[in-house]
């Protein structure tokens, strides 16, 4: 609702109408760049817009687990979680996969596959990493993790239909925040949409592993040419935004802050230091928990994962 009527930031798609007319009529794999900090908001609204936002997953990070709201209610809807050390995730995400190759209604599997957000010095180890293994220096990019790509692949290959390439960036070389799409702020959001049929991807865990090093490279290019041009190849559409976020929001609102105006009014009414001090530790706690998840999403604030952790094998 923030992001789709309160700032009134656009989403437009570049790809092709034969791409476009299977969205939500086929189980996926999402492969996104982790460049900004609402590409996570940008995909909840083109997941909604599409009827999908009720079956989307994520292999996501588990210190998002503990992000107040957002973190229990992804437990929930089965959210694959992990520690980002292969050795100790492999087998939960194994198992959580598993959970998903029967899923009952059509899903859209996400993957940040640079395992953390872009930064100068995330980006500067991880080309020491790539030119130590031969691998193509990239420019716009990460160095893409393949272990959690191969073993979706592996896991959900006769559920999934495709892998959905996703290449996201902002018009005017703009840097989205989410401070400011709560300030109101509007953006403009472009994003590139591939489609490869898995049947495209090797079986062979290594192959498959260059396949992802390959689809790199051509992301990359694709964000030198957005960087020149202004945009991406391929035919635009603008889904439109629906009601449905709006009204939901607008309902719940009515519900809960009706009674908890009253609340409070209650609250000072009656003349009780405790109970006004109650109150304003209920706020405080409150705001630390937005805060919290604010901070979750800010680049600055990022995790140290990737600094150093590319030197390692995965």
């Amino acid at each position: 609702m923030l992001l789709e009527w309160w700032s009134g930031t656009e989403c437009t798609l570049f790809t092709d109408q034969a791409t476009v007319d299977r969205f939500g009529k086929e189980h996926v794999v999402i492969i996104l760049n982790h460049n900004f900090e609402i590409d996570f908001l940008c995909g909840w609204t083109m997941s909604e817009r599409f009827g999908m936002l009720g079956s989307s997953k994520v292999l996501a990070k588990r210190e998002l687990l503990y992000v107040p709201l957002i973190g229990w209610t992804w437990y929930f809807l089965e959210i694959v979680f992990c520690k980002r050390k292969w050795e100790e995730d492999r087998d939960t995400v194994i198992q959580g996969l598993k959970r998903l190759s029967d899923y009952p209604e059509y899903m859209w599997f996400l993957l940040y596959c640079e395992g953390t957000r872009f930064t100068e010095k995330k980006h500067r180890v991880s080309m020491e990493v790539a030119v130590s293994k031969g691998l193509p220096v990239l420019k716009y990019h990460l160095l893409p993790r393949t272990k959690g790509f191969t073993t979706a692949v592996q896991c959900l290959r006769g559920t999934v239909a495709a892998v959905y390439d996703v290449t996201l960036n902002f018009r005017g070389n703009k840097n989205p925040s989410l401070l400011g799409i709560l300030y109101g702020k509007k953006y403009e959001a472009d994003m590139c949409v591939r489609r490869f049929p898995l049947e495209e991807i090797p079986l062979d865990e290594k192959e498959a592993a260059q396949w992802l090093h390959k689809l790199y490279q051509e992301k990359d290019a694709l964000q030198e040419m957005y960087n020149q041009k202004g945009v991406f190849p391929g035919e635009q559409f603008k889904p439109p935004r629906r009601p449905w976020t709006l009204l939901n929001f607008l309902s719940w609102a009515t519900v809960l802050l009706s009674p908890l105006f009253s609340c409070v009014l209650g609250v000072f009414a009656s003349g009780s230091p405790l109970l006004i001090l109650t109150f304003l530790g209920f706020v405080g706690a409150a705001s630390f928990g937005v805060r919290r998840l604010i901070g979750v999403t800010e680049i600055e604030k990022g995790s140290s994962y990737g600094n150093q952790e590319f030197k390692k094998k995965e």
